[in-house]
């Protein structure tokens, strides 16, 4: 595209990941030509932002487009984060998307007196009636400003866990992780068991059963009309959720991590000459996410008595066992260097990063304004993003079905651009 005219597409699609495959699927359903920009590789952040030893929380038959299964994969079993990255390039080759990778969007601007958008791209100019962002939200690490690097710091590794790959690449030492959602938990299980010493440090969270009376909770959560919920609870547009899919999948169990040597804080709160300290909330955090299993479990059992349907019970989920001594009688200051802590790691999530998109299509604080995807900007869509229709819009699923709205949308914008009158 360099050093010529302005490429015409009718849609332009920004990111090649799982959103923007859906996105793509669509679009060609219903017919509407359209150009897919990935900056770097189909479904990159699977492969390059993630720990070596990570799959997929939901199981083969659930994180899945309708159109392909997984190859080589037990339904039951969860997808290696090289499978799912090959999963949506066997994918994007099954449907034909129109992808370009190796392409950066720099700047989505408004044509004026004409419709449609000039794209700024690494690669020339792109006019676009439409824009589909489907960059995800996992775009920019979040390090909350609380331990300081360099002279005023403790002198430890502090890395975010996308950064994060095994235990071999930190150094010597004892480990803090931050964050105990999926990530948090799965990292710092597998650095204990690499003979490291762990401190996790614990905020609110769900904790949902891995599976109950021989189903998934992916199951649970469809038949219980979970997955469809359209808004969250208040507080709970982010919430964390602890689950895992590491080996063979289990439910995440702190009392557990405690007993095989893993040490429980509470919330990491402020850094000062050395020590860290953090809240008085573990046993409050640890009882409401126990409050959340169990919950689940009462809809789980009376869903089953309503239906009359032969699952096995199983009494042992709602076992909880006792608090182990770092909840009861929290640890809540560490001087780092005494406890030998040479590496932080922080699973502490992501900010999106609309900054390329006109102002329009932002809130007040940068995030994207929509109603199921489709902006408050006439002609910029979202796909990708949590909660963006629905509690499974994060899901693989989830984002397929969104993007079928989304196209839908799109598809009912160009009818009426094609509209002629009748002639007298």
């Amino acid at each position: 595209m360099s050093h010529q005219e302005p490429q015409q597409v009718e849609v332009l699609v920004v990111g090649a990941g799982q959103a923007g495959v859906a996105m793509s699927e669509h679009l060609s359903d219903n017919g509407i030509p359209h150009l897919v920009l990935e900056r770097e590789r189909i479904a990159e952040r699977w492969r390059t932002m993630r720990w070596d030893s990570l799959v997929a929380n939901g199981p083969a038959w659930h994180d899945r487009f309708p159109g392909l299964e997984f190859q080589d994969v037990d339904p039951d079993g969860f997808a290696t984060k090289d499978q799912v990255a090959a999963y949506f390039e066997a994918y994007a080759e099954k449907i034909a998307a129109p992808i370009r990778t190796g392409v950066e969007v720099t700047s989505v601007t408004r044509n004026q007196g004409r419709p449609g958008f000039r794209v700024e791209t690494s690669d020339g100019v792109v006019e676009a009636r439409y824009v589909v962002a489907a960059t995800g939200p996992f775009q920019k690490p979040v390090f909350p400003p609380i331990v300081p690097d360099g002279p005023e710091g403790p002198g430890a590794v502090q890395i975010h866990s996308s950064d994060y790959r095994n235990p071999e690449q930190l150094p010597e030492g004892n480990v803090l992780v931050v964050g105990a959602g999926s990530s948090g938990v799965q990292i710092a299980d597998e650095l204990q068991r690499s003979g490291r010493q762990v401190y996790l440090s614990v905020g609110p969270h769900d904790r949902p059963p891995r599976s109950y009376r021989g189903r998934d909770f992916c199951w649970w959560l469809g038949v219980l009309g979970l997955w469809d919920l359209e808004t969250p609870t208040a507080g709970a547009e982010h919430v964390t959720i602890a689950v895992s899919g590491a080996r063979g999948g289990h439910t995440v169990d702190f009392r557990a991590l405690a007993a095989q040597g893993i040490t429980l804080v509470g919330m990491t709160d402020r850094y000062d000459d050395g020590v860290l300290t953090f809240r008085g909330d573990l046993a409050a955090n640890i009882a409401a996410g126990d409050a959340n299993l169990l919950a689940l479990l009462d809809q789980a059992d009376a869903w089953v008595e309503a239906n009359g349907m032969d699952l096995p019970e199983e009494p042992q989920a709602r076992v909880l066992g006792d608090d182990p001594t770092s909840v009861t009688d929290p640890l809540l200051a560490l001087d780092l260097a005494d406890a030998g802590i040479t590496s932080i790691v922080w699973a502490t999530g992501f900010a999106t990063d609309y900054a390329w998109l006109p102002a329009g299509a932002l809130d007040e604080a940068g995030r994207p304004s929509h109603r199921r995807g489709v902006s408050s900007e006439p002609g910029i869509y979202f796909v990708g993003l949590p909660w963006l229709s629905r509690r499974g819009s994060s899901f693989i699923w989830g984002v397929w079905h969104d993007a079928e709205h989304v196209a839908g949308h799109i598809a009912t914008q160009r009818s009426y651009l094609t509209y002629e009158a009748p002639t007298a």
